[in-house]
């Protein structure tokens, strides 16, 4: 690898590594900024602290990325502001969670398993219902989807 030799730096490659996270901070492509880092398949805006940052994962919410940050000992700071040690560190606590399109495929066979169970709570999911005992004669909208009229329907003359 002759690349440190090339730019007459002998050093380690984390140190590599942060010459080349600044060069990506800088760096357009007709046009295109670069504007975060990758982190548990989501990117990880640049302009928002580490703590709310991280919450762009699916599966890591405000007490996991507190955690995250705690057990690594980082300060919450812009995610530009990342070293390339801190960065390495960060994506490898983040994989030791379960997280993005794993976590989704897991939900997804916990419902699936619901549904061939034919238990209640599948059929609610079969139905597209609330399945946690909530009211839906007035809402519950986000699951049963917009209102349809009924065609013929009128209300009854108030005497």
């Amino acid at each position: 690898f002759f690349l440190p030799t090339m730019f007459g730096l002998r050093r380690s490659a984390a140190t590599l590594f942060d010459h080349s996270q600044s060069l990506l901070r800088n760096l357009s492509f007709h046009g295109l900024r670069v504007q975060g880092i990758r982190v548990g398949n989501a990117e990880v805006p640049n302009h928002k602290p580490l703590k709310t940052g991280l919450q762009e994962v699916y599966g890591i919410g405000r007490r996991k990325s507190h955690q995250v940050l705690c057990g690594l000992g980082i300060t919450n700071k812009l995610a530009r502001d990342l070293t390339g040690k801190e960065l390495i560190d960060l994506r490898e606590e983040v994989g030791m969670h379960q997280h993005g399109d794993e976590l989704r495929r897991r939900v997804g066979s916990e419902i699936q398993r619901l549904v061939e169970v034919d238990c209640y709570r599948g059929s609610r999911h079969r139905h597209g219902m609330p399945c946690r005992g909530q009211r839906t004669k007035t809402n519950a909208r986000t699951k049963k989807g917009k209102r349809v009229a009924i065609a013929g329907k009128k209300k009854a003359p108030r005497k």
